[in-house]
């Protein structure tokens, strides 16, 4: 059932099941929550309070927002935690990556452990030599590109036909229209535009300053990266020294959880069971 929550310049979009620890899961850019409808149900039995939260401009969250940062996101996910009651670890995938390292160096008692599931946390250099020589990096690339200049929904599909190489979810057409369906609505596409031209400069700047427990969860062929096992080690060596580890997902793209759940959960339950009193 969705529930809503009044934040400053609009509303989020949330629900949630389960009792025990919280955890709060954001999705990515241009993503609904339902991005975790496999995930959210492993980590439910394994014993957590699991809150899925659509991005403001995205989903059943309201559009007309001012602006869309990573540092915005962050407020919002910490207004969440203070309506149900926190401390939570926040699970944020690619942009929401950022704003889970922003809220928890902002609020550190509220935050107590983040998860990042292909994180863009950090300012990106274009790597020519990936252009070069990895294709799957230069497609995805180009059609972000597309996406994000011309509001092209068919781009943002057709992208995420590209992001999930190999085996896809059994109902990926039905998401993917629920996708297109959404971002059909031109306010929702604004949104997801405004977000990719949001450079994660806020994001990067606060890794060091990073309090908790972290795990970076990567697909070993997410073509956002020409080498996304060297972008993982990247975010994790700007965090103080031992606060970060790397969890690579073979086979996976850039949506590692829709992907693969079982895989993604086998290696955050341990994480969220070590960091939290589950």
């Amino acid at each position: 059932m969705t529930e809503f929550l009044d934040v400053d310049g609009g509303r989020i979009a949330y629900d949630v099941a389960g009792e025990g620890p919280l955890v709060v899961l954001a999705n990515g850019m241009g993503d609904l929550r339902s991005a975790y409808r496999f995930l959210a149900p492993r980590l439910v039995e394994a014993g957590f309070r699991v809150a899925s939260a659509d991005l403001r401009g995205h989903g059943e969250s309201s559009t007309g927002w001012a602006s869309h940062t990573r540092t915005d996101t962050a407020g919002d996910l910490l207004a969440l935690i203070r309506h149900l009651g926190g401390p939570a670890v926040v699970v944020g995938h690619s942009f929401a990556g950022g704003a889970a390292t922003i809220a928890a160096a902002q609020e550190p008692d509220l935050v107590s452990a983040v998860v990042e599931i292909g994180p863009f946390t950090r300012a990106q250099k274009l790597d020519l030599g990936g252009l070069l020589r990895v294709g799957r990096y230069r497609k995805g690339l180009t059609l972000l590109m597309r996406a994000g200049m011309f509001g092209s929904v068919e781009a943002w599909a057709r992208y995420l036909d590209h992001a999930y190489p190999g085996t896809k979810p059994a109902d990926f057409a039905d998401q993917v229209g629920a996708i297109r369906a959404s971002l059909s609505d031109k306010d929702r596409m604004a949104a997801l535009q405004k977000m990719g031209q949001s450079k994660p400069t806020d994001a990067g700047a606060q890794l060091p300053n990073l309090p908790c427990p972290a795990l970076v969860v990567m697909g070993t062929l997410d073509p956002d990266w020409a080498d996304p096992k060297a972008e993982a080690d990247g975010v994790v060596a700007a965090m103080p020294a031992g606060r970060g580890t790397v969890a690579m997902i073979e086979g996976a793209g850039h949506y590692p959880h829709a992907q693969f759940p079982e895989e993604v959960a086998a290696v955050i339950v341990p994480f969220l069971k070590e960091h939290t009193a589950a």
